[in-house]
């Protein structure tokens, strides 16, 4: 491809991307596979190019763009060399003609950067959610060990959670034997740490109420070394099927695996009523604390969609309430940034539950927030997250 036609690619692919931002449909990391799993006569030197052009224009603008053509016009308008390929060439882009629309640029749509404000980010705060974030492994503690495992790269740095280790972005560890092994998992920095802080120790009882695909799952199991009854519960079919597999490669024992029927999670989960030593509810979120990864999650939100979620975080809590025996700790985590998705829902969900308590965990990065603790991209350089521990009277 000349570097026009990546342009014009580039272009084409944040049409859809901005379609499926307003529709919900895919994330952007899916169409750009799905788009050249279609196009294979395109070298890898094409797709990084291309893929770079889409991610930078989406970081650039904060507001949605009215096109693909639009949001790459704000790029070639911070940069001349991309601003000289709108020549017409074939397969490149047209000229850019007299007062074309060019998208606005900025970190997010108004209200959000005002709902980011009033969570207690200020403007660094807020660009850094929008930078490139390496990645981070966790190594399996039931197979392997950090301080001796061989890893084909060199150069992991090793971070403080027990397991994790840091490469690069776009490190192909996935195509590492270890990966195919089991000793290593993709886990972000900051979700170690949580699974590092929990309360939790050998023989307990434990339900990962909202498991998805079982990253979290998957760490508790190694962290206690298959030494816990683990009860992972999801209504996502089509993630929580991806649990079982994963588990067999990472040697984690897992008791029950359990679909969930939205609203009536307790016909699936009543033998485990008042039982459950510790509860995690890593709730449905906005992801506002994982835009690094994929930064047009702010394109995607408005704010009734942030409303259904704050439903839905309440309801899960409420649910993990049930299922925990008296003392026993109940942990709310999302990966946002937003008070709305985190201090806000404990501080609803103590009002609503007299006799419950928040107490601190052991997290040696992030500041306290509300009546949990915080983790952020520019201080702590993991993911974002609120995290909060609540003791069951």
């Amino acid at each position: 491809m000349t570097p026009a036609a990546r342009v014009q690619a580039a272009i084409d692919l944040l049409d859809t991307v901005i379609t499926a931002a307003r529709s919900k449909g895919a994330p952007a990391d899916r169409i750009i596979a799905e788009y050249f799993r279609a196009r294979r006569y395109a070298g890898s030197k094409d797709r990084r190019a291309v893929r770079d052009l889409v991610y930078h224009a989406i970081r650039l603008c904060g507001p949605v763009p009215e096109n693909g053509r639009a949001a790459m016009l704000a790029v070639a308008g911070q940069d001349a060399a991309i601003a000289a390929l709108f020549d017409g060439s074939p397969h490149g882009p047209a000229p850019k003609a007299e007062g074309e629309l060019v998208a606005k640029t900025g970190l997010a749509p108004k209200w959000l950067v005002a709902t980011l404000r009033a969570s207690g980010l200020g403007g660094p705060e807020i660009a850094a959610l929008l930078d490139r974030a390496p990645l981070d492994i966790r190594v399996n503690a039931l197979k392997a060990d950090r301080a001796t495992i061989a890893l084909p790269e060199a150069g992991g740095e090793p971070l403080a959670a027990a397991q994790a280790l840091r490469f690069p972005s776009g490190t192909q560890v996935e195509q590492w034997d270890a990966y195919a092994a089991g000793l290593i998992e993709v886990q972000d920095h900051g979700s170690q740490l949580i699974i590092d802080a929990l309360p939790v120790q050998p023989g307990d009882t434990i339900i990962d109420l909202c498991a998805g695909g079982g990253g979290k799952t998957l760490a508790l199991a190694a962290r206690l070394g298959n030494a816990a009854s683990i009860i992972a519960a999801d209504t996502d079919k089509r993630r929580l099927g991806n649990l079982a597999p994963r588990a067999q490669r990472a040697g984690a024992a897992i008791d029950h695996i359990v679909l969930l029927d939205p609203t009536r999670e307790m016909r699936a989960l009543g033998n485990w009523a008042g039982k459950a030593d510790h509860v995690l509810v890593d709730a449905p979120c906005s992801g506002s604390g994982t835009w690094r990864r994929s930064p047009e999650g702010r394109w995607r939100l408005d704010q009734a969609e942030l409303k259904r979620l704050n439903a839905l975080q309440d309801h899960v809590l409420d649910v993990g309430s049930y299922l925990v025996r008296p003392g026993g700790s109940l942990v709310f985590v999302t990966c946002s940034v937003l008070d709305a998705e985190g201090a806000d829902r404990i501080a609803a969900f103590l009002a609503r539950h007299p006799g419950w308590q928040a107490e601190p965990l052991p997290l040696p990065l992030g500041r306290a927030h509300g009546a949990g603790h915080r983790l952020d991209p520019l201080h702590d350089g993991t993911d974002g997250f609120f995290i909060a521990c609540l003791r069951s009277p």
